[in-house]
C-alpha cells in the first residue's frame, strides 16, 4: 500500500498550500481591483468626451 505521511509534514503541507493560496488571492485581488479603476477611468473620458461633443453640437 501507499506510504504513510507523517501528520507533521502534512501540516506543514496544508500550512503551505494555505498561504499559496492566500497570495495568489491577493494578487489576483488587486489586479483586478486595478482593471476596474481603468475601466472607471476610460469611462469617465468617454463620458467627457460625448458631454463636449453634445456642447459642441449644440453650439454649432
Amino acid at each position: 500500500m501507499g506510504r504513510k505521511i507523517p501528520l507533521e509534514k502534512l501540516t506543514n503541507a496544508n500550512d503551505a498550500r494555505e498561504a499559496r493560496l492566500k497570495a495568489a488571492l491577493k494578487v489576483n485581488l488587486q489586479r483586478r481591483k486595478a482593471q476596474t479603476r481603468a475601466r472607471s477611468e476610460v469611462e469617465t473620458e468617454d463620458a467627457a468626451t460625448e458631454t463636449g461633443r453634445a456642447n459642441n453640437d449644440k453650439a454649432g
